[in-house]
C-alpha cells in the first residue's frame, strides 16, 4: 500500500493543474475540478492507510505495553479474541474504503467530464472538461482495488491461521 501511495502521487500529483475545461478559464477549471474530485485520491488513500493500520497498531501497542508475546496470544482466549477483533475491524475498514472509493472515483476514469457550472455564472451551463492521463488513472484505480481485495483476503487468512494455531495449541495441551 505504501508503494502504491507513492506511485499515486506520481500519477495524480499534478492532475488539478492539467484539468482543463472549455472555455479555459481559471475559475471554471477550479470549480469543475472540485466537482470532479471532491477529495483527491492521494488524500483518500492516505486516510485509508492510516485508518486501516489503527486497529492493528492499537493491539500491538497494548501487547507491547503488557509484554505479551505471540505464544501468549494463543494461550489466553481474551488475547486471541482481542486480536481477532482487531483483524475483523481491519477487514470492515478495508471493505468500507473499497465502497467509498468506488463511489468517489468509480472504476474507470473517462477522458471527458461534463461539469455543471450553473452555480458559477449564468453564461455557463454544462461545460466539457478534459481529464489528463485518464487511461493511466484507470489502470492505477484497478491496482488500488486489487490491492484492497488482496489485503482483505490476507486478513481473512490471518484469522484462519490464528484460529487453526489456537486449536492446535489447545489439542496439544
Amino acid at each position: 500500500m505504501f508503494f502504491l501511495g507513492v506511485l499515486g502521487f506520481a500519477v495524480y500529483g499534478s492532475e488539478a493543474l492539467h484539468f482543463s475545461c472549455d472555455p479555459d478559464k481559471r475559475e471554471l477549471n477550479i470549480f469543475c475540478y472540485n466537482q470532479f474530485r471532491p477529495i483527491t485520491p492521494q488524500v483518500f488513500w492516505a486516510l485509508q492507510l492510516v485508518t486501516v493500520l489503527v486497529p492493528g497498531a492499537v493491539f500491538h501497542l497494548y501487547a507491547a505495553c503488557k509484554n505479551i508475546d505471540q505464544e501468549e496470544i494463543l494461550q489466553r482466549p481474551s488475547y486471541t479474541v482481542f486480536y481477532i477483533i482487531s483483524v475483523l475491524l481491519r477487514i470492515i475498514l478495508e471493505v468500507l474504503a473499497f465502497w467509498l472509493q468506488s463511489h468517489l472515483f468509480g472504476f474507470r476514469v473517462h477522458p471527458l467530464y461534463m461539469c455543471d457550472a450553473n452555480a458559477l455564472e449564468k453564461t455557463f451551463n454544462v461545460t466539457k472538461c478534459m481529464v489528463p492521463e485518464h487511461f493511466e488513472k484507470t489502470i492505477f484505480l484497478s491496482a488500488m482495488y486489487t490491492f484492497t481485495v488482496i489485503t482483505v483476503v490476507l486478513c481473512v487468512a490471518e484469522i484462519f491461521e490464528i484460529l487453526c494455531r489456537r486449536l492446535g495449541y489447545l489439542t496439544s495441551q
